[in-house]
Order: C-alpha cells, then sequence, then structure tokens
C-alpha cells in the first residue's frame, strides 16, 4: 500500500493499518527514543505515547509526508518535552539523527518556544518566577504557594495576568 492510501486508512481509524504502522515502527522508534537521556521512564513509553498520541490525533496526519518522519516528528517531540520539563539539555549526536526534512518543523517549534520564553521575559519578576514554575516546570498552586510564602490565590491572580499578557502578545506578533 503506498503512503497516502496507508495514511488515508489510519485517518478513518483502520485498525489493521494502526497494527501494521505499529509492528512496522515500533522497534525504530525505540531506536530513535534510545539515544536520549531518561532518569524515569524508558524508551518503550515514549513510543507507547507516540503511538497513543498517531491515534488519537490521526485526523492531523499529512498524507502527503511520509508516515515514518511523522512518526519520528512526534515521538522526537514527545521526548523533548518531557525533557523540557526535566529542566535537562540533551545533546543529540548528528551523525544518528539524521532527519532533513523535520528540520523545518523543528526551526518553527524552536523558534516559537523561543518568543514565548522572550514574552515570558517581559513579564514583572514574580509574574516571571511563578509563571515559569507552574507553566514550563509543571508545579501546582499550592508547590508554587509552598516555596514563595504567597497565597494560593496570588500564585493564581499572578498566573492569570501573565497568561493574558503573553495571549496578548502572541495575537500581536
Amino acid at each position: 500500500m503506498d503512503n497516502r492510501k496507508f495514511i488515508l486508512s489510519l485517518k478513518k481509524g483502520n485498525e489493521t493499518s494502526f497494527k501494521e504502522a505499529y509492528l512496522n515502527y515500533y522497534d525504530k522508534l525505540v531506536n530513535i527514543a534510545k539515544r536520549f537521556n531518561f532518569t524515569v521512564l524508558t524508551p518503550q513509553d515514549f513510543v507507547q505515547e507516540t503511538f497513543l498520541r498517531l491515534y488519537n490525533k490521526r485526523e492531523l496526519l499529512n498524507e502527503d509526508v511520509l508516515l515514518d518522519k511523522q512518526l519520528f516528528v512526534i515521538c522526537k517531540n514527545i521526548i523533548i518535552n518531557h525533557l523540557n520539563r526535566e529542566n535537562k539539555i540533551v545533546q543529540l549526536d548528528p551523525l544518528h539523527v539524521v532527519m532533513e526534512e523535520e528540520d523545518t518543523e523543528t526551526e518553527i517549534f524552536e523558534e516559537r518556544q523561543e518568543k514565548l520564553y522572550n514574552f515570558i521575559n517581559l513579564l514583572p519578576e514574580q509574574q516571571q518566577k511563578i509563571y515559569t514554575l507552574h507553566k514550563l516546570e509543571n508545579l501546582s498552586y499550592k508547590e508554587i504557594a509552598a516555596m514563595t510564602d504567597l497565597s494560593e490565590k496570588t500564585i493564581a491572580n499572578h498566573i492569570y495576568l501573565a497568561s493574558k499578557f503573553i495571549r496578548k502578545k502572541i495575537q500581536n506578533h
């Protein structure tokens, strides 16, 4: 089956196609995931998450792009998001990662991320700190309150104001 027909059948939720994708790409994705250094989760966890996302977001697949490229991008983004949450910087060996077509997607992602960080840096210091702890480090209001000696209501207010400011900045760019 050609790539286009295969992706169209995945988009329709064809179980046989999904199983075929799983069988064909599982090991390849695990090998990609093994290149990263994880503390808690295993490469298999990320690959499972990749296939979950593939199934749940199948309508977003692009039938004009090779499925393996799309799966590699999904898997890589899941891993990068996880590693960012762990606040780790991972150096990839450029000899092992050869995915030219996804470079533009990665550049777009990095450009958006850079804009977000620039907007965060425009916030007042306290809002910046609280927004970063909550949105980027996934800490709860309660955890932030314990760290900063502020009430949860104050934390919520800072996050509301920071989110409103950032949304406005994003809309204007």
